[in-house]
């Protein structure tokens, strides 16, 4: 299947070239399109014909989408509804990756399918518009909701991810403080992308959570990285409100994966089988 990638030297969109690599594809990075350069997106994508566009761009600094919200809802949402606009046109399927961010976190069991968003950020207000758009604009779509996601290529937006930071810091010898009353699924990106392309052979279109699966806090998961590495920091747990970043977070965003399971296909592993085999390939643990 002809396959454009956007964004596909990111965390996620590099793990897809690797996973998508015996399909016909084109990888295309910011320097090769940027989707908010609505002429160009389109004089691109009509020029490939592709049978599928996979969107993995989006601006999710997520404290700093607060500060820039007209930037957050241009990447997010407008160049989102362009997307789904050419896909529509072009008669091709659009992949659209979106995140738990779309939640208020005041369940305390995982969210479904099904759930009415309640995002109490400008990021997730941002996603959760361009989610509205690809819905209604583009017959042919697959909205996959993530979260916490890691990858060996690091995300290009944020300088590396939440693993390399904490052994970063462990290594330097800083004091740690990470939050506990946060609690979310980590999600290893390369596990992902497999079931990315495990799901778009399907063509059961429709809205999809796909993480890893069990649950933990942002605390625990530094833990265990600690742990397997056998990282002896001054580590300690602190609440959000000590913590103060700019934008609120949902205090419980973990997705049930009810969608998935109903199609008949496989959970992924859980999370800490899956941050080991990540440290086993950036070669931390032998």
């Amino acid at each position: 299947m002809k396959t454009v990638i956007i964004g596909a030297n990111g965390q996620l969109g590099s793990e897809l070239v690797k996973v998508l690599s015996n399909w016909s594809l084109i990888p295309l990075t910011h320097a090769d399109v940027d989707i908010c350069d609505f002429v160009h997106t389109h004089k691109v994508l009509t020029a490939l014909k592709p049978e599928i566009v996979i969107n993995t761009a989006a601006f999710h600094r997520v404290d700093d989408c607060e500060e820039q919200p007209e930037k957050a809802f241009w990447v997010n949402t407008y160049a989102v509804r362009k997307l789904a606009q050419f896909c529509a046109e072009l008669d091709c399927c659009l992949v659209h990756i979106s995140t738990d961010y779309v939640f208020g976190g005041d369940k305390r069991i995982p969210y479904t399918e099904d759930d009415a968003p309640n995002p109490l950020n400008v990021y997730g207000v941002s996603k959760l518009a361009g989610e509205y758009f690809v819905r209604n604009i583009c017959p042919k779509h697959f909205i996959i909701r993530t979260s916490g996601l890691y990858g060996v290529a690091g995300s290009s937006g944020k300088g590396g991810n939440f693993v390399e930071t904490m052994i970063r810091l462990a290594k330097e010898g800083k004091p740690i403080r990470v939050v506990n009353d946060q609690v979310l699924t980590p999600t290893y990106a390369k596990d992902l992308a497999e079931k990315i392309k495990e799901l778009i052979q399907t063509k059961a279109y429709g809205l999809y959570h796909i993480t890893n699966s069990g649950q933990c806090s942002w605390y625990e998961f530094a833990a265990k990285i600690f742990e397997l590495l056998d990282l002896k920091p001054d580590f300690k747990p602190i609440a959000s409100a000590e913590y103060g970043a700019r934008a609120r977070r949902p205090a419980y965003s973990v997705l049930a994966h009810k969608a998935l399971l109903r199609l008949g296909l496989a959970d992924l592993r859980p999370w800490p089988e899956a941050l080991r085999a990540y440290l086993e390939e950036k070669g931390y643990l032998g």
